[in-house]
């Protein structure tokens, strides 16, 4: 895969990793639509706010990677469905803190174990060492994109 040099889209990585992400996205996204009527984007706000307790939607944004719009838009959604609640933000009165209802409480502890039931149909196939040195890789992906995305661009 990486040893030629000649650009193949199936050989290119980058591309791989967003074809196999946008199929495993795809596949978790229409579980959570058809047993809880939620989108991605509202997952994954429901369980950082799960897990932090309270949270900026800037810190959401940070974490998960999505762009400001989108965790605006699950939030409003959220809000509006009773799961999430807005709090004053003491360290920032620009901004509000995120936190879950009792509601989202409930739905949560509902989401969870079906998420990770996924997880594990997903990667079945795997062995407990196979996951821990994908994940390790993953880590390491992210690690050497984040510190090159501020760094110049390829030139032309």
């Amino acid at each position: 895969m990486l040893r030629s040099r000649e650009l193949r889209l199936d050989g290119f990585l980058p591309y791989r990793l967003s074809i196999t992400s946008n199929l495993v996205s795809d596949h978790i996204a229409n579980a959570y639509q058809q047993l809880f009527g939620l989108t991605i984007p509202e997952w994954r706000l429901i369980a950082i706010v799960a897990e932090e307790g309270a949270v900026a939607q800037s810190a959401v944004c940070e974490r998960s990677r999505m762009d400001k719009v989108t965790v605006s838009r699950a939030a409003i959604a959220m809000v509006g469905r009773g799961l999430l609640a807005r709090t004053a933000h003491d360290g920032d009165r620009r901004s509000h803190l995120l936190i879950l209802t009792d509601a989202g409480r409930t739905l949560y502890a509902d989401v969870a174990p079906k998420a990770l039931e996924l997880e594990a149909q997903l990667f079945a196939g795997f062995s407990p060492a196979e996951l821990e040195v994908f994940v390790t890789m993953l880590h390491r992906i992210d690690a050497v994109a984040l510190k090159q995305r501020d760094q110049p661009r390829i030139e032309r």
